[in-house]
């Protein structure tokens, strides 16, 4: 009777023992999901605090702006006092404005002390108008001048707000646009006689052709094409070390450049690299540069 207690007791006590285990694996899935939930929550008031942070920055540009529009008009107010007070506004914003521009969407904070402080500052931009407008009510070509500039304002006031809104956009879509790109590329290995050869040995020159494309919207004129030729060890083919040009903000080295005069329209390259080093069976790689874009690359495999 023992021995049965005690088989029902063990199984008790596995049977708990699974139990309290399923309950930690679906405690710990459940902080997992509730965690990845609010990284996500985060995330996303990140991207919202980001976009109240662009569109608060314009419309502080919009007030400096506006500000600026009483440069033209200091002569017919007519009054220190008014003009010293204006001046002083006009820092302050600027202060702020460029405060602005360096906060960071993490400082939730001081976006929305900043956004209060906005309505602070449209309310006095709105009491010195109401000023000027008092001062000048009895001048009539000031008043035709204010109404010019007001359109002017409302004009660049709308520009500016597509502008802030569309121009990151519209810079990478016109940057894509422009890149040249190098096509129909082909890499043949040559001997001594000019004759394609795939044995290793008797490889004199590798001859690398390619057509950049017609584009229309890429800057016409001379420009440098840069090759590198990357062996299977990844190293590059080098006449110099100090054969180097500038890209993703890096200097790299190239095997071969040449100078081209771009059209916009369809243009052939044709380039050569005498083999004077000892090359290895395996995958090369040719990548093709120009305006410090890759442009093109392709592959070609050598064997003894």
């Amino acid at each position: 009777m023992k021995e049965v207690f005690s088989n029902i007791k063990n199984k008790y006590g596995i049977w708990i023992f699974i139990s309290v285990g399923l309950m930690a694996i679906l405690g710990v899935a459940i902080y997992l999901i509730i965690s990845q939930h609010n990284e996500m929550n985060d995330f996303k008031t990140q991207i919202a605090i980001e976009e109240e942070r662009r569109a608060l920055e314009a419309e502080y540009a919009n007030l400096a702006f506006e500000y600026d529009q009483f440069e033209g008009s200091k002569m017919y107010i007519n009054n220190d006092t008014l003009i010293k007070q204006l001046e002083n506004e006009k820092l302050k914003v600027q202060r702020l404005l460029e405060e602005l521009r360096t906060t960071k969407a993490s400082n939730a904070q001081r976006i929305n002390e900043l956004k209060k402080e906005l309505s602070t500052l449209r309310s006095v931009m709105k009491g010195y108008l109401i000023q000027i407008d008092s001062l000048n009510s009895l001048n009539q070509k000031l008043e035709k001048e204010n109404k010019i500039v007001n359109t002017k304002y409302q004009e660049a006031a709308k520009t500016a707000s597509l502008l802030q809104k569309d121009k990151e956009e519209l810079t990478h879509q016109v940057s894509l646009a422009s890149k040249l790109d190098a096509v129909a590329i082909s890499v043949k290995t040559l001997n001594k006689r000019e004759k394609e050869t795939s044995k290793i040995d008797r490889i004199e020159n590798i001859q690398i052709n390619f057509l950049i494309a017609k584009n229309i919207t890429a800057k016409p004129g001379e420009r440098y094409v840069y090759i590198r030729i990357v062996k299977p060890d990844n190293d590059v083919l080098v006449k110099n070390i100090d054969n180097v040009f500038n890209y993703e903000d890096s200097e790299i080295n190239y095997s071969m450049k040449k100078l081209i005069a771009y059209d916009s329209e369809e243009t052939a390259v044709d380039m050569y690299w005498k083999v004077e080093e000892f090359l290895t069976p395996g995958t090369y790689k040719v990548e093709i540069f120009a305006d410090g874009d890759l442009i093109g690359k392709k592959s070609f495999s050598l064997s003894k």
